[in-house]
Protein backbone atom coordinates (compact mmCIF):
# COMPACT_ATOMS: atom_id res chain seq x y z
CA UNK A 1 0.00 0.00 0.00
CA UNK A 2 1.26 3.61 -0.98
CA UNK A 3 2.31 5.89 2.69
CA UNK A 4 -0.39 9.03 1.99
CA UNK A 5 -0.12 11.70 3.77
CA UNK A 6 -3.38 14.38 3.65
CA UNK A 7 -1.74 18.06 4.47
CA UNK A 8 -4.61 20.19 5.47
CA UNK A 9 -8.17 19.29 7.48
CA UNK A 10 -10.06 21.92 5.64
CA UNK A 11 -13.32 21.16 3.39
CA UNK A 12 -11.11 19.84 1.13
CA UNK A 13 -8.57 18.15 3.57
CA UNK A 14 -11.60 16.68 5.47
CA UNK A 15 -12.80 14.68 2.26
CA UNK A 16 -9.20 13.92 1.89
CA UNK A 17 -9.17 11.79 4.86
CA UNK A 18 -11.80 9.81 3.55
CA UNK A 19 -10.90 9.44 0.12
CA UNK A 20 -7.73 7.92 1.07
CA UNK A 21 -9.03 5.85 4.31
CA UNK A 22 -11.41 3.97 1.66
CA UNK A 23 -9.14 3.79 -1.20
CA UNK A 24 -7.49 0.21 -1.20
CA UNK A 25 -4.26 1.35 -2.56
CA UNK A 26 -3.49 3.29 -0.39
CA UNK A 27 -2.84 4.23 3.78
CA UNK A 28 -3.02 7.24 5.12
CA UNK A 29 0.35 7.55 7.33
CA UNK A 30 0.08 10.98 8.24
CA UNK A 31 -1.95 13.94 8.89
CA UNK A 32 -0.77 17.15 9.15
CA UNK A 33 -2.20 20.15 10.57
CA UNK A 34 -1.38 23.86 10.87
CA UNK A 35 -3.66 25.31 13.95
CA UNK A 36 -2.14 24.30 17.46
CA UNK A 37 -5.93 23.59 18.66
CA UNK A 38 -5.97 20.38 16.02
CA UNK A 39 -2.60 18.64 17.01
CA UNK A 40 -3.18 15.77 18.63
CA UNK A 41 -6.94 15.43 17.33
CA UNK A 42 -7.67 12.18 15.71
CA UNK A 43 -7.67 12.29 12.20
CA UNK A 44 -10.96 10.02 11.65
CA UNK A 45 -12.49 12.71 13.86
CA UNK A 46 -10.95 15.56 11.74
CA UNK A 47 -12.16 13.84 8.45
CA UNK A 48 -15.30 13.48 9.90
CA UNK A 49 -15.50 9.43 9.28
CA UNK A 50 -17.78 8.58 12.56
CA UNK A 51 -14.83 6.34 14.21
CA UNK A 52 -11.30 6.71 15.42
CA UNK A 53 -8.44 5.88 13.43
CA UNK A 54 -5.37 5.91 16.13
CA UNK A 55 -3.37 8.43 13.79
CA UNK A 56 -2.95 11.28 15.62
CA UNK A 57 -2.64 14.76 13.50
CA UNK A 58 0.70 16.67 13.79
CA UNK A 59 2.19 19.90 13.03
CA UNK A 60 5.87 18.50 12.48
CA UNK A 61 6.11 19.21 8.69
CA UNK A 62 9.54 17.69 8.67
CA UNK A 63 9.41 14.86 10.86
CA UNK A 64 6.35 13.47 8.42
CA UNK A 65 8.26 14.40 5.01
CA UNK A 66 11.25 12.77 6.74
CA UNK A 67 9.69 9.48 6.71
CA UNK A 68 9.30 9.78 2.79
CA UNK A 69 5.97 9.42 2.27
CA UNK A 70 5.04 8.21 -1.16
CA UNK A 71 2.33 10.74 -1.51
CA UNK A 72 0.85 13.64 0.06
CA UNK A 73 -2.18 15.31 -0.63
CA UNK A 74 -1.85 18.93 -0.40
CA UNK A 75 -5.34 20.89 0.77
CA UNK A 76 -4.01 23.30 2.54
CA UNK A 77 -5.67 26.97 1.20
CA UNK A 78 -3.31 28.59 -1.49
CA UNK A 79 -5.72 31.46 -2.45
CA UNK A 80 -4.38 34.17 -0.07
CA UNK A 81 -0.62 32.11 0.63
CA UNK A 82 0.03 31.00 -2.94
CA UNK A 83 3.88 31.46 -2.42
CA UNK A 84 3.87 29.04 1.04
CA UNK A 85 1.67 26.57 -0.89
CA UNK A 86 3.88 26.68 -3.55
CA UNK A 87 7.08 26.32 -1.21
CA UNK A 88 5.06 23.40 0.84
CA UNK A 89 4.27 21.79 -2.14
CA UNK A 90 8.03 22.14 -3.80
CA UNK A 91 9.29 20.67 -0.19
CA UNK A 92 7.09 17.76 -0.69
CA UNK A 93 8.25 16.68 -4.30
CA UNK A 94 11.66 17.21 -2.86
CA UNK A 95 11.34 14.39 -0.64
CA UNK A 96 10.04 12.20 -3.01
CA UNK A 97 6.37 12.61 -2.80
CA UNK A 98 3.99 12.41 -5.48
CA UNK A 99 2.06 15.37 -4.81
CA UNK A 100 -1.73 15.93 -5.68
CA UNK A 101 -3.72 19.17 -5.09
CA UNK A 102 -5.69 21.85 -5.83
CA UNK A 103 -3.82 24.88 -3.98
CA UNK A 104 -1.46 25.84 -7.20
CA UNK A 105 -4.39 26.76 -9.84
CA UNK A 106 -1.81 28.29 -12.04
CA UNK A 107 -0.75 24.62 -13.10
CA UNK A 108 -4.33 23.33 -13.89
CA UNK A 109 -2.78 23.76 -17.27
CA UNK A 110 1.06 23.06 -16.61
CA UNK A 111 2.31 23.84 -20.40
CA UNK A 112 0.60 27.66 -19.90
CA UNK A 113 2.04 28.40 -16.43
CA UNK A 114 4.12 31.19 -15.52
CA UNK A 115 7.72 30.17 -15.00
CA UNK A 116 8.40 31.34 -11.70
CA UNK A 117 5.74 28.41 -11.09
CA UNK A 118 6.71 25.97 -13.09
CA UNK A 119 10.57 26.21 -12.73
CA UNK A 120 10.64 25.55 -9.00
CA UNK A 121 8.07 22.48 -9.25
CA UNK A 122 10.34 20.73 -12.33
CA UNK A 123 13.55 21.87 -10.62
CA UNK A 124 11.92 19.99 -7.49
CA UNK A 125 10.99 16.70 -9.32
CA UNK A 126 14.29 16.58 -10.98
CA UNK A 127 16.42 16.75 -7.51
CA UNK A 128 13.34 14.66 -5.33
CA UNK A 129 12.34 12.42 -7.79
CA UNK A 130 8.70 13.55 -7.33
CA UNK A 131 5.39 14.21 -8.96
CA UNK A 132 2.55 16.73 -9.33
CA UNK A 133 -0.72 16.47 -10.61
CA UNK A 134 -3.19 19.84 -9.97
CA UNK A 135 -6.74 19.56 -10.32
CA UNK A 136 -9.30 21.65 -9.23
CA UNK A 137 -11.94 22.50 -6.13
CA UNK A 138 -14.42 23.88 -7.77
CA UNK A 139 -14.22 20.81 -9.02
CA UNK A 140 -11.97 20.18 -11.99
CA UNK A 141 -13.59 17.38 -13.19
CA UNK A 142 -16.15 19.17 -14.06
CA UNK A 143 -13.71 21.92 -16.18
CA UNK A 144 -11.44 19.59 -18.23
CA UNK A 145 -12.22 16.07 -18.34
CA UNK A 146 -16.52 15.68 -18.26
CA UNK A 147 -16.84 18.41 -20.95
CA UNK A 148 -14.03 16.91 -23.13
CA UNK A 149 -15.60 13.30 -22.92
CA UNK A 150 -19.30 14.92 -23.16
CA UNK A 151 -17.75 16.87 -26.58
CA UNK A 152 -16.84 13.47 -27.99
CA UNK A 153 -20.56 12.25 -28.14
CA UNK A 154 -21.60 15.23 -30.42
CA UNK A 155 -21.02 15.53 -34.10
CA UNK A 156 -20.95 18.95 -34.44
CA UNK A 157 -19.48 21.25 -31.34
CA UNK A 158 -20.24 24.97 -31.37
CA UNK A 159 -19.36 25.67 -28.04
CA UNK A 160 -18.41 24.18 -24.33
CA UNK A 161 -19.90 25.62 -21.62
CA UNK A 162 -19.07 24.77 -17.09
CA UNK A 163 -21.60 25.77 -15.04
CA UNK A 164 -21.25 26.29 -11.06
CA UNK A 165 -24.31 26.64 -9.82
CA UNK A 166 -24.37 27.24 -5.54
CA UNK A 167 -26.25 28.90 -2.81
CA UNK A 168 -23.24 29.18 -0.57
CA UNK A 169 -25.70 29.62 2.70
CA UNK A 170 -24.24 26.24 4.14
CA UNK A 171 -21.08 26.79 3.03
CA UNK A 172 -18.95 27.22 6.75
CA UNK A 173 -16.18 28.88 5.51
CA UNK A 174 -16.69 33.04 6.41
CA UNK A 175 -13.73 34.63 5.33
CA UNK A 176 -13.97 33.42 1.52
CA UNK A 177 -17.69 33.87 1.09
CA UNK A 178 -17.76 37.34 2.69
CA UNK A 179 -14.43 39.18 1.75
CA UNK A 180 -13.23 36.71 -1.18
CA UNK A 181 -16.46 36.53 -2.89
CA UNK A 182 -18.10 39.40 -1.45
CA UNK A 183 -21.10 38.18 -0.12
CA UNK A 184 -22.56 40.61 2.44
CA UNK A 185 -20.43 43.01 1.68
CA UNK A 186 -21.74 46.43 0.22
CA UNK A 187 -22.27 46.98 -3.51
CA UNK A 188 -18.80 49.12 -3.68
CA UNK A 189 -16.44 46.38 -2.40
CA UNK A 190 -14.41 44.74 -4.69
CA UNK A 191 -14.60 41.18 -3.99
CA UNK A 192 -10.75 39.83 -5.06
CA UNK A 193 -12.02 36.90 -6.73
CA UNK A 194 -13.57 38.95 -9.54
CA UNK A 195 -11.53 41.58 -9.44
CA UNK A 196 -10.08 42.49 -12.87
CA UNK A 197 -7.80 39.08 -14.63
CA UNK A 198 -8.28 37.32 -11.43
CA UNK A 199 -11.12 35.21 -12.90
CA UNK A 200 -8.72 34.59 -15.86
CA UNK A 201 -5.60 33.87 -13.10
CA UNK A 202 -7.85 31.06 -11.61
CA UNK A 203 -9.68 29.59 -14.20
CA UNK A 204 -7.85 30.35 -17.51
CA UNK A 205 -5.57 27.20 -17.00
CA UNK A 206 -8.90 25.31 -17.52
CA UNK A 207 -10.16 27.25 -20.67
CA UNK A 208 -6.60 26.94 -22.37
CA UNK A 209 -6.11 23.15 -21.62
CA UNK A 210 -9.79 22.54 -23.29
CA UNK A 211 -8.81 24.50 -25.92
CA UNK A 212 -5.68 22.74 -26.24
CA UNK A 213 -7.74 19.15 -26.07
CA UNK A 214 -10.15 20.52 -28.62
CA UNK A 215 -7.64 21.85 -31.22
CA UNK A 216 -8.72 25.39 -30.93
CA UNK A 217 -6.46 27.86 -31.20
CA UNK A 218 -7.28 30.51 -28.74
CA UNK A 219 -7.59 34.60 -29.93
CA UNK A 220 -7.74 34.97 -26.22
CA UNK A 221 -9.59 34.80 -22.75
CA UNK A 222 -12.48 37.29 -21.80
CA UNK A 223 -14.04 37.91 -18.87
CA UNK A 224 -17.67 38.88 -17.83
CA UNK A 225 -18.84 39.96 -14.25
CA UNK A 226 -22.27 40.78 -13.08
CA UNK A 227 -23.54 41.06 -9.05
CA UNK A 228 -26.86 41.48 -7.48
CA UNK A 229 -27.51 43.07 -4.21
CA UNK A 230 -30.03 41.60 -1.67
CA UNK A 231 -33.59 42.41 -1.47
CA UNK A 232 -34.27 41.86 2.30
CA UNK A 233 -31.60 40.63 5.02
CA UNK A 234 -31.04 36.69 5.05
CA UNK A 235 -30.14 34.64 8.01
CA UNK A 236 -27.65 31.53 7.27
CA UNK A 237 -26.86 28.79 9.99
CA UNK A 238 -23.36 28.89 9.34
CA UNK A 239 -22.45 32.45 8.65
CA UNK A 240 -24.82 34.61 10.38
CA UNK A 241 -27.23 37.40 8.69
CA UNK A 242 -26.16 38.84 5.38
CA UNK A 243 -28.07 42.52 5.23
CA UNK A 244 -30.41 43.71 2.37
CA UNK A 245 -28.55 45.57 0.13
CA UNK A 246 -25.55 43.93 0.50
CA UNK A 247 -24.08 41.89 -2.54
CA UNK A 248 -26.67 38.57 -2.43
CA UNK A 249 -25.23 36.84 -6.02
CA UNK A 250 -22.49 37.32 -8.50
CA UNK A 251 -22.13 36.04 -11.93
CA UNK A 252 -18.99 35.64 -14.25
CA UNK A 253 -17.67 33.85 -16.78
CA UNK A 254 -14.04 33.02 -18.35
CA UNK A 255 -15.14 33.33 -22.06
CA UNK A 256 -12.20 31.53 -24.51
CA UNK A 257 -12.04 33.17 -27.83
CA UNK A 258 -11.96 30.91 -31.01
CA UNK A 259 -12.44 33.19 -34.31
CA UNK A 260 -14.58 35.92 -32.29
CA UNK A 261 -16.85 34.07 -30.23
CA UNK A 262 -17.08 32.64 -26.69
CA UNK A 263 -16.64 28.94 -27.42
CA UNK A 264 -14.84 27.56 -24.43
CA UNK A 265 -16.82 29.25 -21.13
CA UNK A 266 -16.57 28.64 -17.22
CA UNK A 267 -19.59 30.14 -15.56
CA UNK A 268 -19.78 30.77 -12.02
CA UNK A 269 -23.45 31.15 -10.17
CA UNK A 270 -22.92 32.10 -6.93
CA UNK A 271 -25.92 33.10 -3.95
CA UNK A 272 -26.09 33.32 -0.39
CA UNK A 273 -30.07 32.83 -1.27
CA UNK A 274 -32.07 31.42 -3.70
CA UNK A 275 -34.22 34.65 -3.74
CA UNK A 276 -31.77 36.27 -4.92
CA UNK A 277 -31.15 36.89 -8.70
CA UNK A 278 -33.97 34.08 -9.50
CA UNK A 279 -33.22 34.58 -12.97
CA UNK A 280 -29.98 33.48 -13.04
CA UNK A 281 -29.50 29.86 -13.91
CA UNK A 282 -30.73 27.86 -10.76
CA UNK A 283 -29.66 23.69 -9.96
CA UNK A 284 -32.17 21.21 -9.90
CA UNK A 285 -32.22 21.01 -5.99
CA UNK A 286 -32.22 23.99 -4.95
CA UNK A 287 -28.69 24.03 -3.54
CA UNK A 288 -26.18 23.29 -5.91
CA UNK A 289 -24.85 21.49 -9.06
CA UNK A 290 -22.10 21.67 -11.31
CA UNK A 291 -23.46 21.67 -15.13
CA UNK A 292 -22.16 21.18 -18.85
CA UNK A 293 -23.66 22.39 -21.83
CA UNK A 294 -22.40 21.00 -25.22
CA UNK A 295 -23.99 23.74 -27.70
CA UNK A 296 -24.47 21.82 -31.06
CA UNK A 297 -25.76 18.97 -32.85
CA UNK A 298 -27.03 17.19 -30.75
CA UNK A 299 -26.88 19.94 -27.78
CA UNK A 300 -26.22 17.49 -24.62
CA UNK A 301 -26.52 19.11 -20.81
CA UNK A 302 -25.27 16.83 -18.37
CA UNK A 303 -26.35 18.54 -14.64
CA UNK A 304 -24.01 16.77 -11.72
CA UNK A 305 -24.90 16.78 -8.13
CA UNK A 306 -22.99 15.65 -5.51
CA UNK A 307 -24.06 15.52 -1.58
CA UNK A 308 -22.03 14.33 1.58
CA UNK A 309 -21.59 14.81 5.17
CA UNK A 310 -25.69 14.97 5.64
CA UNK A 311 -26.81 16.01 2.37
CA UNK A 312 -24.42 19.13 1.77
CA UNK A 313 -23.34 19.60 -1.91
CA UNK A 314 -20.84 22.32 -1.03
CA UNK A 315 -19.60 19.37 0.78
CA UNK A 316 -20.75 17.00 -2.23
CA UNK A 317 -18.49 19.43 -4.35
CA UNK A 318 -15.52 19.07 -2.59
CA UNK A 319 -15.70 15.43 -1.84
CA UNK A 320 -15.27 14.80 -5.61
CA UNK A 321 -12.68 17.30 -5.84
CA UNK A 322 -10.55 15.28 -3.79
CA UNK A 323 -11.65 12.04 -4.83
CA UNK A 324 -10.22 12.69 -8.78
CA UNK A 325 -7.20 13.54 -6.92
CA UNK A 326 -6.57 10.86 -4.56
CA UNK A 327 -8.27 8.38 -7.24
CA UNK A 328 -4.57 9.28 -9.07
CA UNK A 329 -2.52 8.86 -6.41
CA UNK A 330 -1.76 4.85 -7.44
CA UNK A 331 -1.29 5.92 -11.22
CA UNK A 332 0.79 8.59 -10.53
CA UNK A 333 3.24 6.17 -8.39
CA UNK A 334 3.72 3.97 -11.38
CA UNK A 335 4.24 6.89 -13.68
CA UNK A 336 7.67 8.73 -14.07
CA UNK A 337 8.30 11.58 -12.15
CA UNK A 338 7.01 14.40 -13.86
CA UNK A 339 4.81 17.57 -13.81
CA UNK A 340 1.25 16.29 -15.09
CA UNK A 341 -1.93 17.63 -16.06
CA UNK A 342 -5.58 16.54 -16.25
CA UNK A 343 -5.29 15.64 -20.45
CA UNK A 344 -2.06 13.17 -18.67
CA UNK A 345 -3.60 11.49 -15.60
CA UNK A 346 -6.74 9.53 -16.52
CA UNK A 347 -9.96 9.19 -15.03
CA UNK A 348 -10.43 5.81 -14.03
CA UNK A 349 -13.17 3.61 -12.50
CA UNK A 350 -13.56 3.12 -8.32
CA UNK A 351 -11.55 -0.33 -8.71
CA UNK A 352 -11.63 -2.15 -5.42
CA UNK A 353 -14.16 -0.21 -4.19
CA UNK A 354 -17.74 -1.22 -5.11
CA UNK A 355 -19.33 -2.14 -2.33
CA UNK A 356 -16.77 -1.15 0.31
CA UNK A 357 -18.17 -0.42 4.00
CA UNK A 358 -18.82 2.96 3.96
CA UNK A 359 -16.37 4.75 6.83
Amino acid sequence: MLSTVVWGTGNVGRAAIRAVEAHPALELSAVLVHSPGKVGLDAGDLGGLGHRLGLAATGDVGAVLAARPRAVVYAASGDVRPEEALADVVRAIRAGAVVVTPSLYALYDQRSAPPELREPVLAAIADGGGSLFVSGVDPGWGNDVLPLLVSGLGTVVDAVRCQEIFDYSTYDQPDSVRNLVGMGRPMDYEPPMIAPTVPTMVWGGQVRLMARALGAGLDGIRETVERRPLDAAVTTAAMGVFEAGTQGAVRFEVQGIVDGEPRIVIEHVTRIHPSCAPDWPAPPGGAGAHRVIIEGRPRIEVTVEAVDEGGNRSAGGNATAAGRLVGAIDWLADAEPGLYDALDVPLRPATGRLGRKRS
